[in-house]
C-alpha cells in the first residue's frame, strides 16, 4: 500500500493567489463507494455547468488496472450502488429515456412541458462497459432504493401512483390549487427483479402502444413497472431502504411526506419480510434515525442519530452524532434491545462502516479534525491518521479494504484507499480534482481559544493571508458557520458558502468561531445554547473578537462579520449587539423567530432552542430576535437570500431589507430566483454572492 507522502506539505512562496473564477470553477466529490470486492470504486462529482446554468451530477469508475475514468456523463446521476456481484452500478438519474427528445443539458423534454417532465428514475449500467439502461420507463420519482441480498432484485420506494380517474379530478376540479397536507400521498415499497426489466429496456416498443396513451378507470395515470412487486405501503415517505443479507427481512425508514420536521415520530425504523406483509415498527422515539447497516448473521441493525437530530435517551435534545445497534429477533423490549455505541466518545460521530468480521468503524468529529476511530461496544479507539479530517467512510463488502475522503484548510479532498482498516494514515490516493489550489499560494491556519466570561473554553480557527502566518494588526473578517451543529477545522472549503481561504487570499484574517451548540466539543456544550438560541452563542463569538483584538492579531478599527444560515441568524443579531463591525455580509438569517418557525422545514428543531411553541415562549422569542432591536444597527449591511428557500423565508430577508431601509442604514440585498437553502440550480448566483460579498467588505474595510 502506498503511503501518500505528498498528503502532508507546506505552502511554498512565489505562487499567485487563487481568483474568484478559479475558486469556484472546482470539482466537489459527492460520493465514493468501494466495491464488494475492495478491487474498484464508483465516484460522484458535481461540477459548474456555466454555459447551461446548472450544476452536472457524473460519476466516474476507478480500478486498479485502468485508473479514474468517466462512468456517466449524461445529464444528472447521483446515489451509485453496486451489485453484490460487482458486476452491476446502479444509480439515480434525470437524463432521458432512450427515444425521448432532450435538452442541451440532457434533461428530459417531452412534449414542451419543461421542469415538470424529469423524474429520477433508477437506472443499471454494467461495470465492464456498455451503456446504462433505465429500470423501467414510467416517471416515477425513486425516493431510495437498495439492492437485494442476492442481487436479482431492487428494492426501491415512490410516491403510491394516481389512478387516471385521480389525476383527471385534479386537473378539472382542483385546476393548480394545491391542497395542502391533504394532497400527499404515502410512499410505495417495491421489489423489482432486475434482469427481465433489463431486458424489457433493450426492447423496442410496439408503434400501436406507444401511440395509445388512453387508460382505463382505475387505472394509474403513471403505473408501476411492469413486473413490480408492492411489499409495502407507507402512509408516509421512505428515506432509506436496507435488506438483511439473508434476504430474509428488509428494513427501513420513514420520513414526513411533506419533507417538513415537524415531529421527530415521523422518523422510525420499520421492519419487513423480504417478500412483503405487515411491517413491524421497531423504534418508538424523539430522534431522526439514518444510515441502516447489517451485521452479516442478519441479526443486529445498526444505525445513527446524527448530531442535532434528537435523542433516543428520553425527551428531544440536540445533542451530538451517537451510533447504535439493535437486535432484531425480536422477545425484547425496545430499550432492552438497542445498544449504545461508542458511548465513551466526547465528540460526535459521523458515518460509520461495518467490516466483514464485524468490527465497527465510525468517522468522530472532535474539536476541530473528523478522525475515524475503532469502536468496541461503548470503547471507542483513534486509529492513526494525518492531520485534517476525513469524511466519506465506506467498506467493502467482501474485504478489509476502506474507502474515505481527506482533506486539509490548503488541501482539496480527494478519495483515497486504505487496504489495511487500521492503518488510516496509509493511503492511495484515486482522484486528483482541483489541482489548481495546489499551484496557488495557500493560507497557513492555527486553532485559537479563548476564555468566556462564565469560564468555558472555547475554540476556533484563525486562517491567515498567505505568507503572513501570526501577523498583528491584520484587518478580520469574523465568518460564522451555520448549523449550529457544526464546527469549523482543519478541512477544506470552497464554495459560495465556505468561503474562509479565499477571504484570506484576499488579504483577510479570518476568525470561525465555534461557540456554544457547535458540535464535536461534547454534548453539554451543545446543549448550552438552549434556550437563548443567539444571545448565548453571541456573546462567545464577541469574546473571541475582543481577545484576538487584545492579543493583537485583529485590528480594532477594521473588523467586519458575515454568516448564511445560522451563521446569518448570528450576523443579523451581533450587529445589534456592537456598532464595532465596519459591515457585514448575510444570507439566509432569520430576525424574528415566530414567522421562521412556521415557514421553516425543521419547525420542531426550532421550538426546542426556544423552549416551546410560540405561544408557550413568547417573550423568549422576541427578545432572542434581532428585529426587536434593529434601532441599534449601524453597520452597512449585505444581504442574500434564495427566492424559494423553505430552511429560511426569504420573506425574512424582505423583512431585514425593509429595517434597513427605515433606519436609513447602508444595505444590498439579492435574491437568487427559484433557488432553495442551498442555492443548488445555479452556480451564477453563488458566484455572484461572493463576488459581491468580496466587493462589500473591500469597499468599507479597504486594504
Amino acid at each position: 500500500m502506498l503511503c501518500f507522502a505528498g498528503i502532508v506539505s507546506t505552502a511554498q512562496p512565489g505562487k499567485p493567489a487563487i481568483t474568484l473564477d478559479e475558486y469556484l470553477n472546482t470539482t466537489g466529490i459527492n460520493e465514493a463507494r468501494l466495491s464488494p470486492d475492495g478491487t474498484a470504486a464508483v465516484i460522484g462529482t458535481e461540477t459548474p455547468n456555466w454555459k447551461a446554468n446548472s450544476f452536472r451530477h457524473d460519476l466516474w469508475l476507478w480500478t486498479a488496472g485502468s485508473g479514474l475514468k468517466p462512468l456517466t456523463h449524461s445529464g444528472s446521476e447521483e446515489n451509485a450502488q453496486w451489485s453484490p456481484d460487482g458486476k452491476w452500478i446502479a444509480f439515480v438519474s434525470d437524463r432521458a429515456l432512450p427515444g425521448e427528445a432532450a435538452g442541451d443539458d440532457g434533461t428530459p423534454s417531452n412534449g414542451g412541458a419543461g421542469e415538470g417532465d424529469k423524474a429520477d428514475r433508477l437506472w443499471v449500467i454494467a461495470v465492464a462497459g456498455g451503456e446504462a439502461l433505465p429500470l423501467y420507463r414510467e416517471k416515477l420519482d425513486v425516493h431510495a432504493y437498495a439492492w437485494s441480498a442476492d442481487g436479482a432484485s431492487i428494492y426501491f420506494a415512490v410516491a403510491a401512483p394516481l389512478t387516471h380517474e385521480q389525476e383527471e379530478t385534479q386537473k378539472t376540479e382542483w385546476k393548480d390549487v394545491i391542497r395542502w397536507r391533504e394532497q400527499h400521498r404515502g410512499d410505495l415499497l417495491v421489489k423489482q427483479a432486475v434482469a427481465p426489466a433489463l431486458k424489457l429496456a433493450l426492447a423496442v416498443e410496439a408503434p400501436e402502444k406507444a401511440a395509445d396513451g388512453k387508460k382505463a378507470d382505475g387505472e394509474s395515470a403513471a403505473t408501476l413497472p411492469a413486473g413490480a412487486e408492492t411489499v409495502a405501503k407507507c402512509a408516509i415517505s421512505i428515506s432509506e431502504i436496507a435488506p438483511a443479507p439473508d434476504g430474509k427481512t428488509v428494513a427501513f425508514v420513514t420520513a414526513p411526506v411533506h419533507h417538513r420536521t415537524e415531529s421527530p415520530k415521523d422518523f422510525e425504523i420499520f421492519l419487513l419480510a423480504g417478500g412483503g406483509g405487515e411491517a413491524r415498527q421497531l423504534t418508538h422515539n424523539e430522534a431522526i434515525e439514518s444510515m441502516l447497516k447489517w451485521s452479516a448473521d442478519s441479526r443486529w441493525l445498526y444505525f445513527t442519530v446524527q448530531a442535532a437530530a434528537g435523542s433516543l435517551e428520553g425527551k428531544y435534545r440536540d445533542v451530538q452524532g451517537r451510533l447504535y445497534r439493535m437486535d432484531t429477533a425480536g422477545g425484547k423490549a425496545e430499550n432492552e434491545s438497542i445498544e449504545r455505541l461508542g458511548a465513551g466518545f466526547d465528540g460526535s460521530w459521523d458515518s460509520y462502516v461495518l467490516l466483514p468480521d464485524g468490527r465497527e468503524l465510525a468517522l468522530g468529529l472532535k474539536g476541530t479534525e473528523d478522525q475515524l476511530y475503532l469502536v468496541e461496544g461503548a470503547k471507542a479507539t483513534k486509529l492513526p491518521g494525518l492531520a485534517g479530517s476525513y469524511a466519506g467512510l465506506e467498506a467493502a463488502r467482501n474485504s478489509n479494504a476502506i474507502l474515505l475522503r481527506h482533506s486539509a484548510i490548503s488541501r482539496a479532498p480527494q478519495v483515497y484507499l486504505a487496504a489495511n482498516p487500521l492503518r488510516p494514515d496509509q493511503l492511495a490516493p484515486l482522484t486528483n480534482f482541483n489541482p489548481i489550489f495546489a499551484e496557488r499560494a495557500q493560507p497557513e491556519w492555527q486553532p485559537y481559544t479563548w476564555k468566556a466570561d462564565d469560564g468555558r473554553t472555547v475554540e476556533g480557527v484563525l486562517i491567515f493571508p498567505p505568507g503572513q502566518k501570526d501577523a498583528k494588526h491584520l484587518r478580520m473578517l469574523t465568518l460564522i458557520h451555520g448549523g449550529p451543529a457544526d464546527a469549523d477545522g482543519n478541512r477544506f472549503g470552497a464554495d459560495w458558502y465556505d468561503w474562509a481561504t479565499l477571504a484570506a487570499a484576499n488579504g483577510w484574517l479570518v476568525f470561525r468561531p465555534n461557540y456554544r451548540g457547535s458540535s464535536g466539543y461534547g454534548d453539554e456544550f451543545m446543549l448550552e445554547i438552549a434556550p437563548h438560541l443567539v444571545s448565548k452563542p453571541g456573546k462567545d463569538i464577541l469574546e473571541g473578537v475582543d481577545a484576538l483584538v487584545k492579543d493583537g492579531y485583529a485590528d480594532p478599527e477594521r473588523l467586519t462579520i458575515g454568516g448564511y444560515s445560522y451563521g446569518g441568524y448570528m450576523t443579523n443579531w451581533l450587529i445589534t449587539q456592537t456598532t464595532r463591525f465596519k459591515a457585514a455580509v448575510t444570507g439566509a438569517g432569520a430576525v424574528e423567530h415566530a414567522a421562521n418557525w412556521g415557514n421553516d422545514d425543521e419547525t420542531w428543531d426550532d421550538a426546542w432552542y426556544l423552549g416551546g411553541q410560540p405561544w408557550e415562549n413568547a417573550a423568549l422569542y422576541q427578545n432572542e430576535a434581532a428585529l426587536f432591536q434593529f434601532d441599534k444597527v449601524k453597520t452597512p449591511v449585505h444581504l442574500v437570500q434564495g427566492g424559494a428557500d423553505v430552511r429560511v423565508s426569504y420573506l425574512e430577508g424582505v423583512t431585514m431589507e425593509r429595517a434597513l431601509e427605515a433606519l436609513g442604514i447602508p444595505h444590498r440585498f439579492l435574491v437568487f430566483p427559484g433557488e432553495g437553502h442551498g442555492l443548488p440550480k445555479n452556480p451564477w448566483h453563488g458566484y455572484i454572492k461572493l463576488r459581491e460579498e468580496l466587493k462589500w467588505l473591500q469597499t468599507y474595510v479597504p486594504k
